[in-house]
C-alpha cells in the first residue's frame, strides 16, 4: 500500500503541474492581459499605454519565468521606475531591495492578490471553500441516503413495478439540469405566482446564518440532480448482486429476504456506488456554479465565475490549483476505499 501511495502521489504531482501549466498559459495569453490592463486601468487606453501598464507589472516577461514565479521556484521580478519607486511580485509597500522576499509563490503559501476582490487569494479561497463546504455537507447528507434507498429498493426486485417507477424517477431527476429544476423550485415554493412562499428564493442570507427557509432550495436542487445518477448505479449493482450464486444459495437455505438484502447483498452492491459517490465531491466543488449563481450564494463556484468574467488571473490560478488538488485527493481516497470494500482487490 505504501508503494501504491508513493506512486500515486508522484502521478498526482505531475498531473497538478501539467493542468496548472495549461490553465496558466491559457489565462495569460495577450488578449486576456490586454483586457486586464484596460479593466484595471482605463478602457480607453492606447496600445502604448497597455504595453507600459503590463510591462510595469511584469506581465510581458517570458511565460515560463512567470509560471516559475507563480509556483515559487524562481525569484519574483522586481522593477525600479524613474522616480526610484521599488516594486515587484514579492515586494510589500514598505520593502526595500534588501528586505524584499525573493520567492513568493504557491510553494511559499502565497497565491497572489485578487485584482477584483482586492484581497489575498488564499484568504478568499479559505472563506469561499468554507461556504461551499457547508453546502456540500448538507447536499451529501440529503442526497446519499435518498439515492441508496431508491437504488436498493429498485434493484431488490428487478423488473417489478417498484423498480420501473423508481428507475423512471431517477432518470427524470438526472435528465433535468439544475438551472431548470432550480427555477421550477423557486416558482413553486418561493414565488407569489403560485402562492407557496415556504422558502426563500435567495440563499444570500445563508452565508451569515443557515436556516431551513434560505438553504432548502439550493440543497434540494443539487441533491435531486446527483441523486438520480447514484440511484441508477446502485440499482444496477444491486440487481447484479441479487442474481449471484451465493444469494440463490442463501434463499434455498431459507434465509429471510430482508436478511439476504442487508447482510449478504448490500455490502457487495455498494462497491460500485462508492466510486460514484466519491466523484460527487469534485463535482460539488466546481459544478455548483449554476446553483450558487441562481440562488446568489457566493461560494467557491460563484467566485470562480466572477474571476473568469473579470479576468482575475491570480484568482483563477489559485482556484484552479485547489480544484485540481481536491479532485486528485478524492480519487485517491476512492481507490483506497475501493480496496477495503472489496477484499478480493489487492494492491501490488
Amino acid at each position: 500500500m505504501l508503494t501504491f501511495l508513493l506512486k500515486r502521489s508522484w502521478i498526482m504531482l505531475l498531473t497538478a503541474l501539467c493542468l496548472t501549466a495549461i490553465v496558466f498559459f491559457l489565462t495569460n495569453i495577450y488578449p486576456n492581459l490586454e483586457k486586464l490592463a484596460k479593466t484595471q486601468g482605463n478602457m480607453r487606453m492606447t496600445d502604448e499605454q497597455v504595453e507600459r501598464w503590463l510591462g510595469d507589472r511584469g506581465y510581458l516577461r517570458p511565460m515560463v519565468s512567470r509560471y516559475g514565479e507563480w509556483l515559487g521556484v524562481m525569484p519574483g521580478w522586481t522593477n525600479t521606475d524613474e522616480d526610484g519607486k521599488f516594486t515587484g511580485r514579492c515586494v510589500n509597500p514598505d520593502d526595500t531591495p534588501e528586505t524584499a522576499s525573493r520567492f513568493c509563490g504557491v510553494l511559499q503559501g502565497d497565491f497572489g492578490m485578487s485584482t477584483v476582490f482586492k484581497e489575498e487569494v488564499g484568504a478568499i479561497i479559505v472563506k469561499k471553500m468554507g461556504l461551499t463546504g457547508m453546502l456540500m455537507l448538507w447536499v451529501m447528507i440529503v442526497m446519499i441516503p435518498m439515492a441508496l434507498i431508491v437504488g436498493v429498493l429498485a434493484g431488490m426486485k428487478e423488473g417489478s413495478r417498484t423498480d420501473r417507477s423508481l428507475s423512471t424517477f431517477a432518470i427524470t431527476t438526472t435528465a433535468t439540469p439544475e438551472y431548470v429544476s432550480g427555477v421550477i423550485f423557486v416558482v413553486i415554493f418561493s414565488s407569489s405566482m403560485v402562492g407557496l412562499k415556504w422558502f426563500k428564493g435567495s440563499a444570500a442570507s445563508a452565508m451569515n446564518e443557515i436556516t431551513f427557509e434560505n438553504f432548502t432550495l439550493p440543497v434540494m436542487t443539487i441533491a435531486l440532480y446527483g441523486m438520480g445518477y447514484i440511484a441508477r448505479m446502485t440499482r444496477a449493482s444491486m440487481a447484479e448482486v441479487m442474481t449471484a450464486q451465493y444469494i440463490r444459495t442463501a434463499r434455498l437455505k431459507g434465509v429471510s429476504f430482508p436478511k439476504i438484502v442487508l447482510k449478504h447483498a448490500l455490502r457487495n452492491a455498494l462497491i460500485a456506488p462508492f466510486t460514484v459517490i466519491m466523484l460527487q465531491f469534485p463535482y460539488l466543488l466546481t459544478g455548483v456554479v449554476i446553483v450558487e449563481t441562481l440562488f446568489n450564494y457566493k461560494g467557491f463556484g460563484w467566485t470562480l465565475v466572477q474571476a473568469a468574467s473579470n479576468n482575475d488571473i491570480e484568482m483563477l490560478m489559485g482556484a484552479s490549483i485547489i480544484a485540481v488538488i481536491f479532485v486528485l485527493v478524492t480519487q485517491l481516497i476512492s481507490d483506497i476505499g475501493y480496496v477495503y470494500l472489496n477484499p478480493r482487490i489487492r494492491v501490488s
